[in-house]
């Protein structure tokens, strides 16, 4: 089991920044992977970016590559997904995800947090 939640999300302008955290706890977190994913309104969920907990593998999304950073403190258990240069297009709910590493399938997910982002 792993329980997931995330803070960090806002209101900003375009071209600001912004941190989400997910803060992670479990007995499987080592073994685990960590994805943030966002839904825009009328739209599907869709994978932003990944981390693999225990070497910190790393994996992107086309639109945020150059853009994004997926990070994790392995002391604070937490992953952080740092947002540079934001687009009225990044605007959505996102949400910290994880799954096995073993697995492809992310089946422990947070409760989400709203980010907006204005032209």
């Amino acid at each position: 089991q792993v329980q997931l939640v995330e803070s960090g999300g806002g209101l900003v302008q375009a071209g600001d920044s912004l941190r989400l955290s997910c803060l992670a706890s479990g007995r499987t977190i080592n073994s685990a992977a960590v994805g943030w994913f966002r839904q825009a309104p009328g739209k599907e969920r869709d994978f932003v970016a990944g981390i693999t907990w225990s070497t910190g593998g790393t994996d992107y999304v086309d639109s945020v590559k150059g853009r994004f950073t997926i990070s994790r403190d392995i002391v604070k258990n937490t992953v952080y997904l740092q947002m540079n240069s934001l687009k009225p297009e990044d605007t959505a709910v996102y949400y910290c995800a994880a799954r096995h590493v073993r697995t492809t399938a992310y089946v422990y997910w947070g409760q989400g947090t709203q980010v907006t982002v204005s032209s």
